[in-house]
């Protein structure tokens, strides 16, 4: 009886104590380490704790024995073990996103939550401390965890914060390490300028002697930078005479420490630099304009050594051969009108060389009388292998005259030959490009009477002189033209290649009739058809809008802007592998579209028989010159 009575009582007290025991331990696992360590009410609840449950273990020692002591010590770890698990999950949930709800490393992430389970555990273990412990381990503890917070702040931060920083380390890193090339040479210039204004302040120049010195010395830094454009042109002795200037501007700066005064100086050598630019960019245009106009003294000897030749020659020997397919409409035929002879030898040469079947080929050269003697000389001295060669002189086209063409009658007047040779330009057009003597000749306007010169062709394939054919063009007369024309590339890939960049949109007769941003096309490889051009009457076209532009007011000299208004609504455009221009004034032409084009125009002033033509592409055009050429050796041309 009482044995059973003794069981009840432990039945009853384990009923009792053992879920507040419970509790109590939970609550132990749940709350923060440092808000345990400062909070001692809890510490005495986890010891009452661990008092109930040591009480516990006695009585089920005493009563069950030691299998039931081992049985019920499971049951009771089991519970907060399984809290500290989830506890665990929850503190590595909380870690692994931070402030802003992106992701931690996984490294940051570990240490993070090591740190946070070895406070948690160390507190879920319940062990219970000495005063003295307490207040050691406490102060420990909260020294380290301040500490430990200053490390963990960034890391708790965010992500991107962290990525950018190292980011922005590794850039300045970059920064610092990299050295701009040739900083040396812009270091010295900039010295050189420093010094340029102390010599113009009022308080530098009061004291002579630090003047003479600082111009010394600049003349020692200019003497040691010369040419070089490059920190490796630069002498061994450069550092020692920058370092002797820089001594010197450092004893002007104590001179004048007026800072107001040096910006003042700043501005206007500024103000004076933007203005000398302005005239060399103006005498630049001058001189360019100036050397595609003046006719090296090789192209003067040339037709002087041709035209000797020639008037030796019988008359016999004056001819060309297999003019009886000159008229042969089967046959294809060119245009080219120039009083340049070693261009047209350029473009008959390279379309010849590069054609599949040479003895169907004709080409109609046009030239004025000065040049009509030496260019029959060239070609009949160097002929064009099996292809055809007509030369004619302006001169008996008769029906030219002025009368019938208005641009002749035009070109003839007073105020054209003022407006080339007059003294006075004061109220001229200031732009040079439009005062070049060749819009002065008749030649650069005969592709608009093409009709006329050949009646017998019904397709010509026009070529200006600086021209260069790359492959066989034969396919052009295979092109369905659909009634146009004119069959010509268009240049609108840049917005000055637009019609309101070569007409006059003020003047309502331009305005009314044709569109601003209307694409434009490039005279220099055209394909005609003839017949069209006869039964639309285009030459007509041509005049009436010639005579509207006696004063200028519709657009400038020049050939393409009547022809964009002529062929208006009558041009077919062809692949632009066919044409590509620009190797005359762009050193930035894709060599790509250069080795795969047909035709390469060299339109602009640097022409490739110039000195100031453009080295890169010049290989193209002297490629197809003999320069062993008896005529070529006798006037020193050279490529």
């Amino acid at each position: 009886m009482v044995r059973t009575r003794s069981v009840l009582l432990l039945l009853l007290t384990i009923t009792v104590l053992y879920p507040l025991a419970l509790h109590t331990v939970r609550l132990s696992a749940e709350l923060d380490p440092i808000q345990m360590l400062e909070s001692p009410g809890e510490i005495t609840n986890l010891e009452t704790a661990n008092s109930l449950k040591q009480s516990v273990d006695v009585l089920l020692s005493e009563e069950l024995g030691e299998t039931g002591k081992e049985s019920t010590e499971s049951k009771i770890q089991e519970l907060p073990l399984r809290k500290a698990q989830e506890h665990r999950s929850r503190v590595l949930a909380e870690v692994t996103l931070a402030a802003d709800g992106t992701t931690l490393k996984d490294d940051e992430v570990i240490e993070q939550v090591t740190t946070r389970e070895a406070h948690d555990g160390g507190l879920e273990k319940g062990v219970a401390m000495s005063d003295d412990e307490e207040k050691t381990t406490r102060s420990q503890q909260q020294s380290s965890s301040k500490e430990r917070s200053r490390e963990t702040m960034p890391k708790q931060t965010s992500a991107k914060v962290i990525v950018k920083k190292s980011k922005s380390d590794i850039t300045d890193g970059k920064t610092k390490s990299s050295v701009l090339p040739d900083a040396r040479i812009r270091n010295i210039k900039d010295q050189l300028i420093k010094a340029k204004v102390y010599l113009g302040l009022g308080s530098i120049r009061a004291n002579s002697q630090y003047l003479k010195d600082l111009r010394q010395r600049m003349r020692e830094v200019q003497k040691v930078l010369g040419d070089a454009s490059k920190d490796t042109d630069l002498p061994k002795n450069a550092n020692e005479k920058v370092k002797a200037l820089e001594q010197m501007l450092i004893k002007g700066k104590q001179m004048q420490d007026d800072c107001s005064i040096v910006v003042k100086k700043l501005r206007a050598m500024l103000h004076s630099a933007e203005e000398q630019l302005h005239a060399h960019k103006k005498q630049t245009v001058f001189l360019t304009q100036l050397a595609a106009k003046t006719l090296p003294k090789g192209l003067h000897c040339l037709p002087l050594r041709l035209a000797n030749k020639y008037f030796s020659f019988d008359p016999d020997q004056q001819q060309f051969p297999n003019q009886q397919k000159l008229s042969n409409p089967k046959l294809y035929h060119y245009a080219l009108f120039s009083d340049n002879i070693l261009a047209t030898a350029v473009v008959v040469n390279s379309t010849v060389l590069n054609a599949k079947h040479p003895s169907d080929h004709v080409f109609h050269i046009v030239t004025d009388r000065l040049n009509y003697a030496p260019m029959r000389m060239w070609f009949l001295s160097n002929p064009p292998g099996k292809a055809t060669i007509e030369v004619q002189n302006i001169e008996e086209f008769t029906w030219l005259n002025d009368s019938y063409s208005p641009v002749l009658k035009q070109l003839g007047s007073q105020s054209m030959i003022d407006y080339y040779f007059g003294t006075n330009r004061a109220n001229s057009d200031s732009n040079l490009k439009y005062r070049n003597p060749k819009y002065l000749s008749i030649l650069n306007h005969l592709r608009f009477y093409l009709p006329e010169i050949y009646p017998k062709l019904d397709k010509m394939v026009f070529l200006d002189d600086d021209i260069v054919v790359k492959k066989d063009l034969s396919g052009l007369w295979s092109i369905n033209m659909e009634g146009k024309v004119n069959g010509a590339v268009e240049t609108c890939g840049e917005s000055f290649h637009r019609f309101d960049r070569y007409l006059n949109f003020s003047n309502p007769a331009i305005a009314k009739n044709f569109d601003p941003h209307a694409c434009g096309w490039a005279f220099g490889m055209n394909l005609f058809d003839l017949a069209e051009w006869r039964r639309q009457n285009i030459t007509q076209i041509y005049h009436s809008w010639q005579k509207l532009n006696e004063d200028r007011s519709l657009w400038k000299l020049g050939t393409l802007p009547p022809g964009l208004i002529t062929f208006w609504n009558k041009t077919f455009p062809l692949s632009r592998s066919w044409h590509v221009l620009g190797l005359g004034y762009n050193p930035h032409v894709n060599s790509r579209d250069i080795e795969r084009s047909a035709v390469i125009h060299y339109n602009g002033n640097m022409k490739p028989w110039l000195e100031i033509g453009l080295p890169k592409f010049r290989s193209y055009w002297s490629k197809y010159l003999d320069y062993d050429q008896p005529f070529l050796r006798e006037c020193n041309i050279n490529p």
